[in-house]
């Protein structure tokens, strides 16, 4: 049995698709944009604000489907150019802790909106058994 998970805290789907899907103590997040929640707008700045608020969003959806973004275990990392990938580790950084998700990172020629970055992943809950 699915369930779907939704928050107003993090931007809503601009699509057919849902912001994560659990199954059992598994959560796979649809990807995430530097979207600010409120306005459904591109947050202004670089790259590193970019990267910034896709990871609030990713923390709220984590938070929403009953865990947290160190309950990750895989993460997809979309980015129109790979030589920001040293500011990826840096905001990265600030929301991890070890041990760390498996992680891809894939340069793309664009993503929705024109945005710079984009991240899905897969999160799995602990047990409550």
């Amino acid at each position: 049995m699915k369930t779907i998970i939704s928050t107003d805290n993090a931007p809503s789907a601009i699509g057919t698709y849902s912001q994560a899907v659990k199954i059992k103590n598994t959560v796979y997040l649809s990807g995430q944009i530097p979207l600010i929640p409120d306005t459904m707008e591109v947050i202004e700045g670089g790259f590193a604000e970019q990267a910034e608020q896709v990871f609030q969003n990713l923390v709220a959806v984590c938070e929403a489907a009953g865990g947290g973004i160190n309950d990750m275990v895989k993460v997809n990392i979309f980015m129109t150019d790979l030589s920001n990938f040293a500011i990826v580790n840096e905001v990265m950084n600030k929301y991890f802790q070890e041990p760390y998700p498996a992680r891809a990172a894939i340069q793309v020629s664009r993503l929705p909106k024109d945005v710079e970055i984009e991240i899905d992943g897969i999160m799995e809950l602990p047990s409550t058994n």
